[in-house]
């Protein structure tokens, strides 16, 4: 994970790139979230190698939003791993997990406009489109700032 978090054309829709660090803290608030919760960015490996790839999953988000305290759906791949349908096959499955097995009532979905390839895999996935907001988190960051929310229900 640490590599992917380390890679700038994987971290091009965010701010920067993570340290080791970082990707330490980012798993163990992971691994406390699923022991809560029961869900959490899962990791992903690939089925044909059992090589890792990145992550795929669900998480609560609480930053000050209209919209939040929430549930999200998100994905990070290795660049390898993009185009091959990964993240559309793995969120659909964390989305069957959310409703059907935690019995959620609905997931959202965050990118920056310029995210084009996660709102594709929002769209892909059955969310539809909700509205364009200034995220919080990166309101110092004009090229990122305006976001999308997408969301699906139960």
């Amino acid at each position: 994970m640490a590599a992917i978090n380390a890679d700038p054309e994987v971290m091009r829709f965010f701010p920067g790139t993570q340290t080791l660090q970082q990707t330490s803290d980012f798993i163990a608030r992971a691994q406390r979230q699923y022991d809560e919760k029961r869900f959490t960015y899962f990791a992903v490996d690939r089925l044909d190698t059992d090589a890792f790839i990145g992550f795929i999953g669900l998480s609560r988000q609480t930053y000050e939003a209209d919209f939040t305290p929430c549930i999200d759906i998100g994905w990070r791949l290795s660049k390898e791993n993009w185009h091959q349908g990964f993240a559309t096959e793995g969120a659909k499955r964390c989305l069957h997990y959310a409703f059907e097995d935690l019995k959620l009532m609905q997931i959202v979905a965050t990118a920056p406009v310029i995210n084009l390839p996660s709102i594709h895999v929002m769209i892909r996935i059955g969310m539809k489109p909700v509205k364009h907001f200034k995220h919080p988190m990166l309101k110092n960051d004009k090229r990122l700032e305006t976001c999308v929310l997408y969301s699906v229900d139960r």
